[in-house]
């Protein structure tokens, strides 16, 4: 025997179904209070990132390196995102967190793989490992199909104007102070010449690497600046420590 309350709402589906206009209308209504459900909280929200210990803004070197990379079209065949799968971080490391990326802009994550994930490549090979496979990568790596950047190295670096460039992110939430903007052509320079007089360059950019990246300390080039950025990939953050505490506070948040 049919339930009456069963038939009614049976009849009610049916008659939503056949008729296009009120279809229309309650699948707005739907959406709407979906997207208000989901939407609504972020307004209370200062930042929806967990900020983790280590996590710095980049020295105007590397973010030299990181426009090069971005140039060259390097994200196109590279992520910089390892997903919390096994397979992932037996192979490139620990998963990364949103929190490591809160200062890209734009981030670098990618959905394609032609080379292996690079978000903690740095400190994995010598400098002089990435000036041989961008020259040559076939002669690190046989069956590479990366094109050859070895003019990098020929290549003078050249950055209009290092501190417009720190006061452009920092307009967008990148936290530069008055001090790195000022002194952010001398930063660059330091940074590529153990030789030069770095100041305080370690205490505002913890963990920054200063040496001759290319294997010529006569020059600063963009092979410095491109191998500078990779070897800080991944290096800032203990990630052990840093996902436990964001695990934790998404347990708190829930």
């Amino acid at each position: 025997m049919t339930d009456p309350a069963e038939s009614k709402t049976v009849k009610g589906h049916a008659k939503l179904e056949r008729n296009i206009t009120l279809m229309a209308v309650a699948s707005l209504i739907t959406v709407a209070i979906g997207g208000i459900v989901e939407i609504a909280p972020l307004f209370w929200i200062d930042n929806t990132i967990e900020k983790v210990e280590g996590v710095r803004p980049y020295t105007p070197l590397e973010l030299a390196g990181r426009d090069i990379y971005i140039r060259e079209g390097c994200y196109v065949c590279h992520s910089q995102m390892i997903r919390p799968f096994r397979d992932e971080v037996e192979r490139y490391g620990h998963y990364s967190l949103a929190a490591e990326s809160m200062y890209d802009h734009p981030f670098q994550w990618g959905s394609k793989r032609t080379g292996p994930d690079l978000a903690r490549v740095g400190g994995r090979y010598s400098d002089e490992w990435h000036v041989q496979h961008l020259t040559d990568p076939q002669s690190v790596v046989p069956e590479s199909v990366m094109p050859q950047y070895g003019f990098l190295k020929e290549n003078a670096l050249h950055v209009a104007d290092p501190s417009a460039n720190l006061t452009a992110l920092s307009r967008v939430g990148v936290p530069y102070t008055d001090e790195d903007i000022a002194n952010a052509p001398a930063d660059l320079v330091a940074q590529a010449n153990p030789d030069a007089d770095a100041g305080d360059l370690t205490a505002r950019y913890p963990k920054a690497q200063i040496r001759d990246y290319d294997g010529d300390p006569t020059r600063i080039t963009e092979m410095d600046a491109l191998v500078a950025y990779l070897q800080m990939l991944g290096t800032l953050v203990d990630v052990n420590s840093a996902a436990a505490q964001e695990e934790l506070a998404q347990e708190k948040g829930r």
